[in-house]
């Protein structure tokens, strides 16, 4: 199919055309949904760990005897139900991390880069370049494209002064085409791609 190509300034730059097989599909929300899980669960520390019966540095001894006080048995203060005591089956320091197969994450984001062309959210640049690092001069010209949510992918390097530049700006990410992925495409609400974006994708999937 043919896309518009527009410049950073708002002009018309021609049209590019993309192909059906990534730009096309019909976005099933189970896949990506899966990606999202996929992704989250993979950037979680599992650092958190609260200390359980056995090491908790309390008196091991028996609290009171066991017969004639008319009371519930108990043998140790470190157990659960009192204060001071260890946490039942509390969180421990593990991997959140599960499998998904490479075939279903490849073809989610060509499901999210479909979605966000059938949602009309997809703005495709002839060049991704500033004159300047100056964050303002970068703002105004997003502005002029509407742009005050985005996610904007480059070629496989960005120009710095536009990187520089744009990551002062909030709610705009700037990436390689290396570092595309699904969480920050529907995360966001426009998807901005330079044409060199669009060639290194055309060419990852081929």
């Amino acid at each position: 199919m043919e896309f518009n190509v527009t410049t950073l300034e708002g002009k018309d730059a021609g049209k590019v055309s993309l192909s059906d097989e990534i730009f096309g599909l019909d976005p099933r929300q189970d896949i990506l949904a899966r990606m999202v899980r996929w992704q989250l669960a993979k950037k979680q520390q599992g650092t958190h760990k609260s200390k359980g019966r056995s090491e908790v540095a309390r008196t091991g001894s028996k609290m009171y005897k066991q017969k004639g006080t008319g009371r519930a048995r108990h043998h140790s203060a470190r157990a659960p139900q009192f204060r001071g005591g260890g946490k039942a089956h509390g969180p421990v320091v593990r991997s959140h991390e599960h499998d998904l197969p490479k075939k279903v994450r490849a073809l989610a984001l060509r499901h999210a880069l479909s979605a966000k062309l059938k949602a009309e959210e997809l703005i495709i640049v002839d060049q991704l370049v500033a004159a300047d690092a100056k964050t303002k001069a970068v703002a105004g010209t997003l502005a002029t494209l509407g742009l005050t949510n985005a996610l904007v992918v480059g070629g496989a390097e960005v120009d710095t002064n536009f990187k520089l530049a744009a990551q002062n700006i909030p709610n705009i990410d700037v990436l390689p085409v290396q570092g595309i992925n699904v969480y920050d495409i529907l995360r966001r609400g426009k998807l901005v791609l330079s044409k060199a974006a669009v060639e290194a994708l055309e060419e990852r999937f081929k």
